[in-house]
């Protein structure tokens, strides 16, 4: 089957949505909103939980991102929550792309399925309030902090880049206020040294399936609503979306400071430091290197000049702010593979390394929702 072509614009022809895998009159319905690869295991969950046979409800219908085209050949294809659905056998008239989940047409569809419960793990589309009110069991969402903590597009990469010992998920009701809703359940984890975004990513994403599967009774039978405890406004933070533009590294900062950046933007957009390579004969090239690993260094700077970058340990040293230097394990050169540090170094065949200086970006502002 060519999932590109069944994932049509959306489909919301009432005779379609009624007569396509019809919602079983003895389970509840559930609508799941969704779009990257972390929220598919989320769904891959909830169609093994509603797949036993003392299952009380059923993935009624899919929300996720249109296609979008990806890779190298920039082909048109279905979102990585789609995908699964679609090789798991879900019907594809009953996985809807809407540009926007406001749109009539498509909330005339998402009606006419009478979902008892709507359930988001990073589905991308703000919910208006004409979404909000279908579903009489209300709509919750896996947020992977510890709200009111971190509201906003990207929690765990600003939690990491802050730098924090222990972050969590929560579940909670999707209000039209940003993550401001009632808090059902939450779990707290500690947070190491050395994860990165993707890893802490995946394994609150983990934990979060694993309260929403336990807490489904509660949400269907109107005890979450109940139980579902306020959040304090007045400790509210905000995880601002992160930009391109935000990926340098400036090493006027702590080493401290830095290491937390590359483990926060790991994936995307990455982090980058712009060296210049001196030659033999001290022709100089100015090169754009990713920073893939790194860790901060035990020792203080010895380094005969100014923003030189050493090597010792199998790790390139670079000088940072108050004499503590950034040791990179990993680096990816333009139009190159990730190579270890040491790899690299051995390829400069002698030529020195220096820090090319560049202004701090700071975190776009977020607007108010």
């Amino acid at each position: 089957m060519n999932s590109t072509l069944m994932l049509r614009r959306f489909c919301c022809c009432n005779a379609t949505v009624t007569s396509s895998a019809a919602v079983s009159s003895q389970k509840k319905p559930l609508v799941f909103l969704g779009s990257p690869e972390v929220s598919a295991t989320v769904l891959d969950s909830l169609f093994n939980a509603s797949s036993k046979p003392d299952s009380t409800f059923e993935v009624a219908a899919i929300v996720t991102q249109p296609p979008a085209r990806r890779g190298r050949g920039k082909k048109l294809m279905p979102s990585p929550v789609a995908q699964h659905a679609l090789d798991r056998g879900f019907p594809s008239d009953l996985i809807f792309t809407p540009e926007r989940a406001g749109e009539e047409a498509f909330l005339y569809s998402l009606k006419a399925l009478q979902p008892d419960l709507c359930v988001t793990a990073a589905y991308g589309n703000i919910l208006p309030t004409k979404f909000l009110n279908i579903p009489p069991m209300g709509t919750v969402n896996i947020h992977p902090s510890l709200l009111p903590l971190y509201r906003g597009a990207a929690p765990v990469q600003r939690a990491l880049q802050d730098g924090v010992k222990e972050t969590g998920v929560s579940l909670a009701f999707t209000i039209r206020a940003l993550d401001a809703g009632p808090i059902i359940a939450r779990k707290t984890l500690e947070v190491d040294d050395h994860i990165k975004a993707p890893e802490l990513l995946d394994l609150l994403f983990s934990e979060g399936t694993k309260l929403l599967i336990h807490e489904l009774p509660s949400l269907f039978d109107g005890a979450a609503k109940e139980k579902a405890e306020p959040q304090d406004d007045s400790k509210a933070t905000l995880a601002p979306k992160i930009t391109p533009e935000e990926s340098w590294l400036c090493f006027d900062e702590e080493a401290s400071v830095l290491h937390n950046k590359v483990r926060a933007f790991a994936g995307w957009p990455g982090t980058r430091a712009k060296v210049i390579v001196i030659g033999t004969k001290n022709d100089q090239d100015i090169l754009d290197l990713k920073v893939i690993t790194t860790r901060v260094s035990c020792h203080r700077n010895h380094v005969t000049e100014e923003d030189e970058i050493t090597f010792a340990n199998g790790a390139l040293l670079f000088p940072c702010a108050r004499s503590i230097g950034l040791e990179v394990l990993e680096v990816q050169p333009p139009g190159k593979k990730v190579m270890p540090a040491a790899a690299f170094w051995n390829g400069l065949r002698g030529q020195k390394l220096k820090i090319v200086k560049m202004e701090r970006v700071l975190p776009a502002a977020m607007s108010t929702l």
